[in-house]
């Protein structure tokens, strides 16, 4: 391709939409081009590197023997009732476009497909012949995000590839489970990433087991905590880990004491002269279910932890059934005005006891009749802790379960891991963390779906049962802009040779100069032919912008006509290393394929 030709441009300063460096660079050289709030235009050398990840994607995925289809973006509402999902998706957290035709049909673009192809089983899958089967697509997908940001990395408008597989039992899913962790291992690698898979909370999707692959980058919006034995990694959201040992209780007595001021654990600690692991803090929480139904909770938890509001809403979501519900609508804490509606008197917010009663509730429709409470494991073993009094500027100290406060009876493990946390696997590990980005998820669904819509298949012994799932995504254009956060210098974008828009770039400085064009265009007939991807710089510019742009653009490869033509070679510049050398005409192609071929093989 002659750049004179191509819609291109780049610019000198960075949009002032663009928070993070591939955002900016993406747009400075001229790959996207912002149409919308998250909305992004793929313009032609960023549409060659998509067609790049999409072919890679692609042949992993043929290469297991799973089968490409295309299904529709448009979705009627009636499925994603049949799942239980239309009202978490579009009102909980609210990240389906949602419509209505001019029948008045209730619709939904697509942010996922797993109502769609499990009314697509239920219609085609009859027989434990039939299975297993896997079926993916590759095509855009749409989703509201409240706050869209960094380019494509949280747009509204996306591309993805997302398989669903079908099976008879739990240990064929698990094979195919693992085979998916081996062809996204292979994308990633092939893409020229480095990435680390992780486990991760399965959230709106649902299934008991999931894996994240993360590509590792400071602009991760996510954290990840790892051992340096390679034997754990999860998503801070999955993450478990052994807490600090709690150290021994300086209070001998239970008594009330003044404490103004002290709302917090930490100035809690400095006025009562203790470590936060002798403390016990109580945080209320307001959960809203499908069924209508609001309840409270309060959680116990030890006072140096903090709640992961994640496993929380796992927890409260397996007791759904008890409310008539399947799923959590909102899960906060209620600030004044949402108190103001059940609270029959002024909580004493900073300085709950775990024993806060329940006629702090009023009596209304739709309101659990008392608090659903709950204890981190954390805060079960502590003696002679401090906690709340129930009265505000007051707190209680020497206290016990089992003698001032009734342990509740749900125990749960609700804590946030952190860095510097002891391993589960080896208390001798320490967990450390890293920034991610998230480009591929892959989960075990179980019969989430196929039970909820019926999709069952008859067994070789005649029963109907239904049929295990799998799902599995990876962010296709997500993925392209994680790899320029990954590999990027102060001159511009350095891409991966495999996913590279062009993989040689040929700077003509002088394009009045005969000899020069000569060269370039003779190298640019012949890299074609050698079939390497070459992008001709014609343009009546300087060199420097030539050189400047041909940086910022990140193809692996520049050659340049200039003065070394006099003695029958060109200059061959790396990208990722700015390394130059001096190569004959002739061995041009030679060279090239070498330096490509040890890329790849990296």
């Amino acid at each position: 391709m002659q750049l004179s030709q191509m819609l291109f441009n780049t610019l000198r300063d960075d949009p002032a939409e663009a928070e993070i460096p591939s955002h900016k660079l993406l747009v400075r050289a001229g790959y996207i081009r912002r149409i919308g709030s998250g909305l992004y235009a793929y313009l032609p050398l960023m549409w060659r590197v998509l067609q790049k990840v999409t072919q890679i994607v692609r042949e992993e995925m043929n290469a297991t023997g799973a089968q490409e289809c295309l299904l529709p973006q448009l979705q009627p509402s009636d499925l994603w009732q049949e799942s239980g999902r239309w009202e978490t998706y579009t009102k909980a957290e609210g990240i389906m476009f949602a419509l209505q035709d001019r029948q008045k049909r209730e619709l939904g673009l697509g942010p996922t497909h797993e109502e769609v192809i499990t009314a697509i089983a239920r219609d085609m899958i009859r027989s434990y012949r039939q299975l297993p089967i896997h079926l993916y697509q590759i095509q855009t997908k749409f989703r509201d995000e409240i706050r869209p940001r960094f380019g494509l990395m949280r747009g509204r408008e996306f591309i993805m590839k997302d398989g669903y597989s079908f099976h008879t039992n739990r240990d064929s899913l698990k094979q195919t489970y693992q085979d998916m962790d081996r062809a996204y291992r292979n994308m990633l690698r092939r893409c020229g990433l480095k990435f680390q898979p992780v486990q991760a909370d399965s959230g709106a999707i649902g299934g008991g087991v999931s894996q994240e692959f993360m590509v590792l980058a400071e602009a991760g919006e996510d954290e990840v905590l790892y051992t340096e034995d390679s034997q754990y990694a999860a998503n801070v959201e999955k993450a478990v880990s052994l807490p600090a040992e709690a150290q021994p209780s300086p209070f001998t007595e239970y008594k009330k004491v003044e404490t103004p001021n002290t709302n917090t654990i930490a100035t809690l600690c400095e006025a009562l002269g203790c470590d936060a692991t002798n403390t016990v803090k109580n945080v209320l929480y307001q959960t809203i279910y499908d069924s209508g139904m609001t309840v409270l909770v309060l959680v116990s938890i030890r006072g140096d932890q903090d709640v992961n509001e994640v496993k929380l809403s796992n927890e409260l979501t397996a007791l759904a059934p008890e409310y008539g519900a399947k799923a959590i609508l909102a899960l906060t804490v209620p600030d004044p005005e949402a108190q103001s509606k059940w609270a029959a008197k002024p909580l004493p917010l900073g300085y709950i006891d775990p024993g806060l009663g329940d006629e702090y509730i009023t009596q209304q429709e739709n309101l659990a009749p008392k608090f659903l409470r709950l204890v981190d494991k954390t805060a079960v073993e502590l003696q002679n802790f401090a906690t709340g009094a129930n009265e505000t500027g007051y707190h209680m100290m020497g206290a016990n379960w089992g003698e001032q406060f009734v342990l509740p009876d749900r125990i749960v493990d609700v804590r946030t891991a952190k860095a510097g946390d002891r391993a589960v696997h080896d208390p001798t590990q320490i967990l450390q963390t890293a920034r991610g980005i998230e480009v591929g998820h892959i989960f075990q669904l179980g019969t989430k779906y196929s039970e909820a819509m019926n999709a069952t298949f008859t067994s070789e012994q005649g029963e109907e049962l239904p049929c295990y799932m799998g799902c599995y995504g990876v962010g296709v254009s997500r993925l392209a802009q994680a790899a320029v956060e990954q590999s990027y210098d102060k001159n511009g974008i350095i891409w991966p040779v495999a996913i590279a828009p062009y993989t040689v770039i040929i700077c003509v400085p002088n394009i009045t100069d005969s000899q020069q064009m000569e060269v370039a265009e003779k190298l640019y007939q012949d890299l074609q032919q050698a079939g390497i991807e070459v992008l001709l710089d014609d343009r009546n510019e300087r060199a420097g912008v030539k050189f400047k742009d041909a940086d910022l653009i990140g193809i692996p490869y520049r050659l340049v006509t200039g003065r070394a033509i006099k003695s029958g070679k060109v200059e061959c510049v790396e990208r990722a290393t700015l390394a130059s050398e001096e190569v004959a005409i002739d061995e041009v192609i030679s060279v090239l394929q070498k330096h490509i071929q040890t890329a790849l093989n990296a």
